[in-house]
C-alpha cells in the first residue's frame, strides 16, 4: 500500500503560541475584506496580522489601514519600508524579516477565505517540537464568487525533498511555519521565478524538517483572472508545462539546487547528497543524467504522467 497523507487532529485551545499572520497585499480590494473577515472569525485567537502593501494602485491600503485602526485594532502591524512593488515572493521576504523570532508563521492570500478552524489545525500539527516543520492542507477550489467547484488534487506521494524539487504540493494561504522553519528562510531568498511557498517547502524538507499534508481542506481558494498561480488539474499543469518547454522549468531547477546550496550548514546529510550529484550530473550527457534519476527514484512528481515527463526533460535538456 502506497503512502497515506495523515489526519490531523486537535483542539485549538491546546496551543498557545502567538501566530504571525503574514499578507502581502497588491491591488486586491474586489476580495480583501472577505478575507480579514475570515481571518477575525478563526476560533484560535492569538494572532497578529504583519502586512504591506506591494505598490497597489486601488484602494487595497486604504482597506487595510481602516482594518486596522477599527475591527483588527491592536492585532495589526504593517511593515511599510522599502516601499513600492517588490513582487510576491520578495514581498513575504520582507515580512518575515519583521516578525519576532518566537512566532509560528501563517502565510495568507489577499483573495481567498480560510475555514474558521485552519489556524487552530495547523497548530496542532505542528505541535511544540523544536525541529523545522511545515504545514499546508488541502482547499475547496471556487470561482470568483466563492461557489464551490471541487477540491484540491489530494497529495499522493510522501512531501519529501527529492519530490519538493520537482513539484511544490504546499498550496501558499495555507502554509504555516513553525518558528525553527521560519529562522531557515529569514534572510535567504529564493531564487527569480520561484514564490515563497514552494521555496519554504524547498528548504524546510532540504533541512530534514517535517512537513505536513493535511488532506481536510481548510479554506475557499478563490479563483479568478488576476490570481497569481491558481489551481490547475493535472491536465492542465502538464498542457501549461508543455508549452513552457523544458528548458524553462529545467532553469528553474537547476536555480533551486544552486540556491540550496548556498546554505551547506542548513542542509540534511541526504539532502546535500542530492544536490551535490544533480548539480553534477546536469551540465553533464543524457547518460549521466539517467544515471542520476536512476539512484535518485524519489525525484517524482504527483501523478506518473508528470512524472515521466519530468524524468523526459530530465535527460533530454539537463540544466
Amino acid at each position: 500500500m502506497g503512502w497515506v497523507p495523515r489526519m490531523v487532529g486537535g483542539s485549538a485551545g491546546v496551543v498557545t503560541t502567538p501566530v504571525a499572520v503574514l499578507l502581502s497585499v497588491h491591488n486586491g480590494e474586489a476580495y480583501l475584506n472577505a478575507q480579514l473577515d475570515s481571518i477575525l472569525a478563526q476560533t484560535y485567537r492569538d494572532w497578529v496580522v504583519y502586512w504591506r502593501d506591494d505598490g497597489s494602485e486601488d484602494a487595497s491600503r486604504a482597506i487595510m489601514l481602516s482594518f486596522q485602526t477599527y475591527r483588527g485594532q491592536g492585532r495589526c502591524v504593517e511593515v511599510s519600508e522599502p516601499v513600492g512593488c517588490l513582487g510576491v515572493a520578495a514581498s513575504y521576504g520582507v515580512l518575515l524579516e519583521a516578525v519576532p523570532p518566537e512566532r509560528v508563521i501563517a502565510f495568507a492570500d489577499q483573495d481567498d477565505v480560510w475555514f474558521p478552524e485552519k489556524l487552530g489545525w495547523g497548530l496542532a500539527a505542528l505541535g511544540e517540537e523544536e525541529t523545522p516543520a511545515l504545514y499546508c492542507a488541502r482547499q475547496v477550489l471556487t470561482d470568483s464568487a466563492l461557489t464551490p467547484k471541487g477540491r484540491s488534487a489530494p497529495v499522493r506521494r510522501p512531501p519529501v525533498f527529492a519530490a519538493a524539487l520537482t513539484q511544490n504540493i504546499a498550496t501558499g494561504h495555507t502554509v504555516m511555519l513553525n518558528p525553527p522553519a521560519a529562522a531557515l528562510l529569514r534572510g535567504f531568498a529564493p531564487p527569480p521565478g520561484v514564490l515563497h511557498d514552494w521555496w519554504a517547502y524547498l528548504v524546510v524538507s532540504a533541512a530534514g524538517g517535517r512537513v505536513i499534508a493535511d488532506p481536510r481542506c481548510v479554506s475557499f481558494y478563490r479563483q479568478h483572472g488576476r490570481n497569481t498561480v491558481g489551481a490547475r488539474s493535472w491536465w492542465s499543469r502538464a498542457v501549461a508545462a508543455v508549452r513552457r518547454g523544458p528548458r524553462a522549468f529545467m532553469a528553474v531547477f537547476a536555480a533551486n539546487l544552486a540556491r540550496l546550496a548556498e546554505r551547506p550548514e542548513q542542509l540534511s546529510p541526504e539532502a546535500a547528497r542530492l544536490i551535490g550529484a544533480l548539480l553534477r550530473a546536469l551540465p553533464r550527457g543524457a547518460a549521466a543524467r539517467f544515471g542520476a534519476l536512476w539512484r535518485w527514484r524519489g525525484l517524482v512528481r504527483q501523478t506518473r504522467a508528470e512524472t515521466a515527463l519530468f524524468r523526459l526533460w530530465f535527460v533530454l535538456a539537463g540544466g
